[in-house]
């Protein structure tokens, strides 16, 4: 039988992906409030910053958010580079304390809502279609000090406002929106993805399952509202897609592989998508001590509006073995077992294309929805040459062998609609404050000390992105 492969849908949204913490800069810039990364300094370790116990800014200190790449005020120069590359697509967020610097007010920050006028037009101009995240970890940090961040059933109401108001302020501009950014996220980072704060004694869990169900209840609320505002807009929903392998066929490595996929992706896909709570949280709750507060009609609403797409980050597979000997390896948001089949990145990320035409399968399987891809990238030390040029043949290369697994999962039967690669233009790490793991096609001259002059110059990889954007991915 001849082998026919399945193309990329006409119409797919080829793009990038960013944060507005990330790349934004201007931190008290138009009436804009303080948020978690805000109070981030750069860390060189690696490791992650969990700093809101002391919510406070140091002089002495550098603080990468606080300028990042300066887009907000040069989002028109870099659009233009984007619509060179030809982008179909651009996910960005809107960041929560741009609209209501701290949360709780009544009325939004117009300053803030004109910026994203002028930002949503400009994307337009160019034939780009927007994908707008509400919230990816730029809680305002008010709502941490004043009311406990997500723990506090209070925040629902706040972040609904907010929702409200960009939703009818965008509603005939933007079809595409997403929630919560890597919603699991608050069982690997609370602070940063939930604005939650422990103290000594707490059960963890309890503070963070609490937390998530306020989020799911929040993220059902803007469903409502959307369908209410504009019924052709898309609620969707993304989780940090990451699928565990056993490492031996020993019963007890693949039963502990399908136990972290389900607690740790599947738990928060199977709510938000099915509409309810998946009949093994019941035993995961109970071993863990967590009694949720569920109030009358939350159920209900869970149900009731249940995201319409999915989308999720992908970057790397993990492992999983009962042998607690073997040796660890880093991750995008914890680490895990070293996959001796991989090749890592630089900061030990294991890579693995063929696990993205996997967990392609295992999504749409599992619930018979479109899926955009909305982050996937390399991180890496870039070089500029003699030449005054950047070849980054190996993020060609990652790219590549990416794409060309999503191609397999069309084939598979999987209704991939879109693909917006993470960081397009180089951006500050959000696990590590650092400039240079640069994911982008576009070089920004900074380094981690906050020196340099910002210019912008495109590295190999932008033309070859337009190529295949251009070719509708045939070109790779």
């Amino acid at each position: 039988m001849e082998r026919h492969q399945q193309n990329f849908p006409e119409g797919f949204l080829w793009g990038g992906a960013v944060a507005a913490h990330q790349l934004e800069g201007a931190y008290d810039q138009d009436g804009k409030g303080l948020c978690t990364p805000d109070f981030m300094p750069t860390d060189l370790s690696g490791k992650k910053r969990e700093v809101l116990e002391k919510m406070a800014i140091n002089p002495d200190e550098y603080y990468p958010s606080h300028i990042a790449i300066d887009h907000y005020n040069r989002f028109k120069e870099d659009i233009a580079l984007f619509a060179e590359m030809g982008f179909k697509a651009m996910r960005i967020s809107i960041h929560w304390a741009r609209i209501f610097p701290k949360g709780d007010e009544l009325t939004p920050n117009e300053a803030g809502l004109k910026h994203y006028d002028d930002y949503i037009d400009e994307l337009l101009k160019y034939g780009i279609e927007p994908i707008i995240t509400l919230s990816h970890y730029e809680t305002p940090a008010h709502l941490t000090n004043e009311y406990g961040g997500w723990e506090n059933r209070k925040v629902i109401e706040f972040f609904e406002r907010y929702a409200k108001t960009v939703l009818a302020r965008y509603k005939d501009k933007v079809k595409y929106w997403i929630t919560f950014n890597q919603i699991n996220d608050i069982t690997f980072i609370p602070s940063m993805a939930a604005g939650i704060v422990f103290e000594e004694g707490d059960n963890k869990y309890q503070k963070i399952y609490q937390a998530t169900h306020h989020r799911f209840l929040a993220s059902a609320l803007t469903v409502k509202a959307g369908r209410e505002i504009n019924p052709d807009m898309k609620i969707g929903m993304m989780v940090f897609a990451n699928p565990v392998y056993p490492y031996s066929c020993h019963p007890d490595d693949v039963q502990l592989a399908k136990n972290q996929e389900r607690e740790s992706v599947y738990f928060f896909s199977d709510v938000q998508l099915r509409g309810e709570y998946p009949a093994y949280s019941k035993r995961f709750f109970r071993e863990h001590e967590v009694t949720l507060e569920i109030k009358d009609g939350d159920l209900d609403l869970l149900k009731a509006y249940t995201a319409d797409y999915i989308t999720f980050s992908y970057y790397m597979s993990s492992v999983a073995s009962s042998d607690k000997t073997h040796s660890k390896t880093a991750g995008n948001v914890f680490s895990g077992i070293k996959n001796p089949n991989l090749a890592a990145s630089d900061w030990g990320w294991q890579i693995d294309p063929k696990g993205l035409r996997m967990t392609l399968n295992d999504f749409y399987d599992r619930y018979r929805m479109p899926i955009i891809i909305t982050e996937n990238g390399l991180g890496a030390v870039d070089k500029i040459n003699e030449s005054g040029e950047i070849i980054d043949d190996y993020r060609i290369n990652y790219l590549k062998l990416h794409i060309e697994q999503m191609k397999e999962a069309i084939d598979d039967g999987v209704e991939l609609i879109g693909y917006t690669a993470w960081g397009p233009i180089d951006i500050v790490s959000a696990s590590t404050g650092e400039m240079e793991k640069r994911y982008g096609f576009i070089y920004v001259d900074k380094d981690n000390d906050g020196n340099g002059t910002l210019e912008r110059k495109r590295k190999k990889s932008f033309q070859w992105y337009k190529n295949v954007i251009t070719t509708n991915g045939e070109r790779l």
